[in-house]
C-alpha cells in the first residue's frame, strides 16, 4: 500500500526529495514516519509527522537538514534531504500508522511500510 521512491546516487552536500505514495487506499494516517537502513546496521528512526497537530519530530542526527511534508491531494508524504553527508547512505523506508503513539521512534509500532529505497552519498 506505500509505495517509497526517489532514492539515487548523491555527492555530499547534494539533496534528495524521497516520496511515499499511499496506493490502493487513502493516506488516512495521523502518524507517518521515515526510518533507514545501513548495511549491518538496525533500522534507525529518521522522523515523524504527527498529522492532526502538524508537527514534525527529527532524529538528531538529521534535524536542520531533513524535513517532513505530506500532500494529501496526491496521498503522499515526502522526505526532503538537504545538504546530504556520506553517513546518510542507507536504505529508506517510509512507515504509517493509523493512530500516533508516543514511541514514534520505534520501528515496530509502526502498522504500514513501503518497500524501500536505496540512497547513496558520495564524498
Amino acid at each position: 500500500q506505500l509505495q517509497a521512491s526517489g532514492g539515487g546516487l548523491v555527492q555530499a552536500g547534494g539533496s534528495l526529495r524521497l516520496s511515499c505514495a499511499a496506493s490502493g487506499c487513502t493516506l488516512n494516517t495521523d502518524a507517518m514516519a521515515w526510518f533507514r537502513q545501513a548495511p549491518g546496521k538496525e533500522r534507525e528512526f529518521v522522523g515523524a509527522l504527527r498529522w492532526s497537530l502538524r508537527r514534525t519530530y527529527y532524529a538528531d542526527s538529521v534535524k536542520g537538514r531533513f524535513t517532513i511534508s505530506r500532500d494529501n491531494a496526491k496521498n503522499t508524504v515526502y522526505l526532503q534531504m538537504n545538504s546530504l553527508k556520506p553517513e546518510d547512505t542507507a536504505v529508506y523506508y517510509c512507515a504509517a500508522r493509523i493512530n500516533w503513539n508516543v514511541q514514534y521512534t520505534t520501528a515496530r509500532h509502526y502498522e504500514y511500510w513501503g518497500q524501500g529505497t536505496q540512497v547513496t552519498v558520495s564524498s
